[in-house]
């Protein structure tokens, strides 16, 4: 077997993946993923979609050289092109939180329960979960991964009803246990403070509304952070 090693962030994902899946891989770019799961017998199929033909020609050129033969290579945007049938299992990653949840407001049929969605947002991870928690989805594992220096969050969802709090929102729906949750919390807090500092220093009203916004979601993260710490014994 040719040697094909993923990143952090990508072979969380592949851990999450269930043996026998029926994979969509969606915005693909080198298809790295499908292909070490073929390679590893983790799953039985995959389509790897990409919306530019550029990236689906290096996901191609990368099923060729490791001999990855049972992947179906699609140009189409989200999943406009892949039927509920043909897959179990969607990983819809690196990309940002916003544009995960409108590749899934295009695809209704991914709340149906019948598929596992493994969700990897490089940005505005928040939105994502609001989407999710608004429009018939729950979060069922979260987990954070630290891939050249940054900490992104994985989340594993489904069809099914949730409420998150503030906190949760922005800070993670199932991070309590997570070891790496105190960093992502302080990583976050920190930038709020330098927004909410920002903000204090304009006379503009909607900046000083602006500013109590971030200054309540940043007291939920406080508050979160010492359930963190609590949970962790520290």
């Amino acid at each position: 077997m040719k040697d094909l090693e993923l990143t952090p962030r990508l072979r969380l994902l592949a851990d999450w993946v269930p043996p026998g899946a029926k994979l969509a891989d969606v915005g693909t770019d080198h298809a790295y993923l499908p292909v070490w799961l073929l390679l590893h017998g983790r799953v039985r199929c995959a389509i790897a979609g990409d919306l530019r033909p550029g990236p689906l020609e290096r996901a191609r050129q990368t099923g060729a050289r490791y001999g990855a033969e049972l992947i179906d290579f699609r140009l189409c945007d989200g999943l406009s092109a892949i039927a509920p049938e043909e897959a179990d299992t969607i990983v819809i990653a690196g990309m940002g939180g916003e544009t995960i949840a409108a590749i899934l407001a295009a695809a209704p049929w991914t709340r149906s329960g019948r598929h596992t969605l493994l969700l990897q947002p490089m940005t505005k991870a928040e939105e994502l979960r609001r989407f999710l928690a608004e429009n018939g989805y729950s979060i069922t594992r979260e987990a954070l991964v630290r891939d050249r220096g940054t900490l992104y969050p994985v989340l594993e969802a489904t069809a099914g009803e949730m409420t998150l709090t503030t906190g949760q929102l922005y800070g993670g729906a199932a991070l309590l246990n997570d070891p790496l949750g105190d960093r992502y919390l302080i990583e976050k807090i920190i930038r709020l403070q330098g927004a909410v500092a920002g903000l204090n220093h304009s006379g503009d009203a909607a900046d000083r509304a602006r500013s109590d916004a971030l200054r309540d979601i940043l007291t939920a993260l406080l508050e979160m952070r010492e359930e963190w710490r609590h949970a962790h014994c520290r």
